[in-house]
């Protein structure tokens, strides 16, 4: 992936987190002005401009603020590739008004940069994990839509006999200069070249079955192993199981999203669920059967006077540890059970006991 490192897009644009979608475009509108590397020759010019164009377009899109909001730039890039982030932002709209058609011209910078126009090689994907997927040795098994190298080519994009020309559109510089001028102001753009996309070089005789291109679009299924100590907002990285482009593979990217269970709480890799306890079980104590996450048998001995909200801990019955170093424990939270009715013995037989404790 392009991007490097953690930012701030509310702070690249200069607003507040609950800034309005009329403050995120006006401010953005003035930072994009000011620096346009056609406006500004400034050396910082192009990265400040790619930068604050990737924060308006997270940020004036409602879901992917949303995103972002919860799972920072970390987030947004494992679910967005390049071209997602940028889709459907109308520049035209923001910038109407100044005489030149500034759609264009973002298209042609990023196109330049590999993020509007070319696919990303890299996959973004939403992974839910039950609890059960976190103890288990079993693959995860997930489904993708790819593209992958043209099993009839084999990725190269050539018929039997083929062979790499010299593109004519752009005499093999794999680019095209384009220049508007807008009143007394001339704009010179430069963008990848749309016949041979960018390398230079086109196929004499392409492949029938992918059009040249030695790129297929498929689904496929992948196992996925999940390592031990994963947590919900993590990504893991899975190499060379991406898109398939320029001769290599990028990589799968997973954004783990740990599903709530119905019984059990996840604390790190402690496992906390309530257990309910009989009044005289309570005080008396006793030894009692209840399940683990999986199904498992338990015992539990209750100690006499155990109060509600006890807890009782089973050590190593819980999630696997990171690196090996063993599981967490399950511990639970202790409701005493109170009855609901009694016959007229039970309630002869409380009362004797009532009278023996307030006679101590």
């Amino acid at each position: 992936m392009s991007y490097q490192g953690k930012k701030d897009y509310y702070e690249i644009l200069g607003v507040s987190k609950s800034a309005s979608q009329e403050e995120i475009k006006n401010a953005y509108r003035k930072l994009a002005l000011k620096y346009h590397p056609d406006v500004n020759k400034s050396k910082e010019a192009e990265e400040k401009f790619k930068e604050i164009t990737e924060a308006y377009a997270v940020l004036s899109d409602q879901e992917k603020r949303k995103k972002y909001d919860m799972y920072g730039e970390e987030g947004i890039h494992a679910q967005y590739s390049e071209e997602d982030l940028f889709r459907n932002v109308n520049f035209d709209d923001i910038f109407r008004g100044f005489g030149f058609n500034f759609d264009d011209i973002f298209k042609n910078f990023f196109g330049n940069y590999g993020g509007y126009r070319q696919e990303s090689l890299d996959i973004g994907y939403d992974l839910d994990l039950e609890l059960e997927d976190l103890v288990s040795d079993r693959p995860k098994i997930i489904e993708l839509n790819r593209v992958d190298p043209c099993p009839v080519c084999k990725g190269t994009g050539l018929e039997p006999g083929g062979r790499w020309v010299t593109c004519p559109e752009c005499n093999g510089t794999g680019q095209k200069r384009v220049v508007k001028r807008a009143g007394f102001a001339s704009f010179v753009t430069v963008s990848t070249c749309e016949r041979c996309h960018g390398t230079g070089k086109i196929a004499d005789k392409p492949c029938r079955s992918c059009g040249g291109t030695g790129k297929v679009r498929e689904n496929v299924k992948i196992e996925v192993k999940i390592p031990a100590g994963v947590e919900d907002g993590d990504q893991l990285r899975i190499k060379g199981e991406g898109n398939f482009g320029n001769g290599r593979r990028g990589d799968l990217y997973l954004m783990v999203h740990i599903v709530p269970h119905q019984r059990f709480t996840k604390d790190r890799q402690d496992l906390i669920a309530p257990l309910s306890v009989n009044f005289l079980d309570s005080i008396l104590g006793n030894e009692i059967e209840t399940e683990g996450l999986n199904g498992e048998k338990i015992r539990l001995k209750i100690k006499p006077y155990t109060q509600s909200d006890d807890l009782i801990k089973v050590k190593g019955k819980g999630l696997p540890k990171p690196h090996g170093f063993g599981r967490g424990d399950l511990i639970f939270k202790v409701k005493v059970a109170m009855p609901t009715s009694l016959n007229d013995r039970q309630k002869e037989l409380l009362e004797e006991l009532r009278r023996t404790i307030q006679n101590n």
